[in-house]
């Protein structure tokens, strides 16, 4: 057995107590975070200076002794390698140019790896920097949830924008997927390259697709990403995240490969256990339960560990730690599972 415990479990081992992190784990929920940014500059600026994106990847692991370390980064650093502007406004969050047909056909990878090249020098210094038990995770955002944000230009309720541009002009949008698969997919390459042990594909808007798009803009690029990604590295565990896609989840391990199942909040633990049986699950704790703290967190979290203790399974949230949330409520949570007998 290897040394690094959220690695054994995603490799298909069952742990007890579980491993635990969290997503966004670096981030304005803690006071050293927000010191960082500040002295950043901007977000972006952040995420392309390896010493302080180092610096931020490794607080939450100093502080809490969590069971793996997430890169800090961003998932549309991928279009801003292709060339697209990209800026973060306070309140705001993510705002890009949107992108038509003739500008999908304009789209050019040229420099993509060298706009990327402080994040894979971030990735090394961290494997070198991590305590030598802590999994270091890799991670870019699925096709179909980048595209959204480079369509619309920024997030909105439902990705409508995206949507109807995918049904409007289905071979601009498919040329738009395959593009990001096949960049995203050596993406992940680069980041296993420079030493990171896993990684996980973040398709954050799967939910919101109906049947025939689901399968087409989420689970056929996620196929191609990851077939693309195991010939070169067939050993390192890739998990797929994909959010809301309620009983997509019950064939997305099959149809797309991927070696593990991040779930959200909404998944029922009786729905969990037997997605458990096909390999790893990750997750599923809702987030707010985390900021209610107390008998709230204490239920969730011991429903979530009885229920998925005798699998493969890593404990985290249902999604991203919010920045109204409590530090030590992230500490009851951490003594909650790890005593857990």
């Amino acid at each position: 057995m290897s040394h690094r415990k959220t690695l054994d479990v995603l490799k298909g081992e069952t742990v007890f107590p579980p491993p635990i992190w969290m997503m966004r784990q670096a981030g304005r929920y803690l006071p050293e975070y927000k010191a960082t940014r500040k002295e950043a500059g901007s977000f972006l600026d952040l995420c392309y200076n390896p010493d302080l994106a180092v610096e931020v990847t490794l607080q939450p692991i100093r502080r809490f002794g969590f069971d793996a370390s997430i890169l800090f980064s961003d998932i549309l650093v991928v279009p801003h390698a292709l060339g697209r502007d990209l800026r973060f406004e306070e309140g705001r969050g993510p705002l890009l140019t949107p992108i038509d047909a003739s500008g999908i056909a304009k789209l050019d990878d040229g420099g993509f790896h060298d706009h990327l090249a402080a994040v894979y020098e971030t990735v090394k210094r961290l494997r070198k920097e991590l305590p030598d038990e802590t999994t270091l995770l890799g991670f870019c955002g699925a096709p179909w949830t980048v595209a959204t944000y480079m369509i619309a230009g920024h997030g909105t309720p439902d990705q409508a924008p995206a949507r109807l541009f995918a049904l409007r002009e289905p071979e601009a949008f498919a040329a738009l997927i395959d593009m990001l698969a096949d960049v995203s997919a050596d993406y992940l390459v680069r980041q296993i390259d420079a030493g990171a042990d896993a990684v996980q594909i973040f398709d954050s808007w799967a939910g919101v697709l109906d049947e025939l798009s689901f399968d087409r803009w989420c689970v056929k690029p996620v196929a191609r990403m990851v077939e693309r990604v195991r010939a070169v590295h067939p050993e390192t565990p890739i998990i797929g995240f994909p959010k809301g896609a309620g009983a997509h989840y019950a064939g997305y391990r099959r149809l797309t490969g991927v070696t593990a199942l991040g779930l959200d909040w909404t998944v029922p633990l009786g729905t969990a256990r037997r997605l458990q049986a096909e390999g790893a699950v990750q997750g599923n704790l809702d987030p707010l339960r985390l900021i209610a703290g107390g008998d709230a967190l204490d239920e969730g979290v011991d429903a979530i560990v009885e229920a998925l203790r005798h699998g493969p399974f890593v404990f985290n949230l249902g999604h991203g730690i919010t920045p109204d949330t409590p530090i030590e409520h992230v500490e009851a949570m951490l003594k909650r599972v790890r005593e857990t007998v």
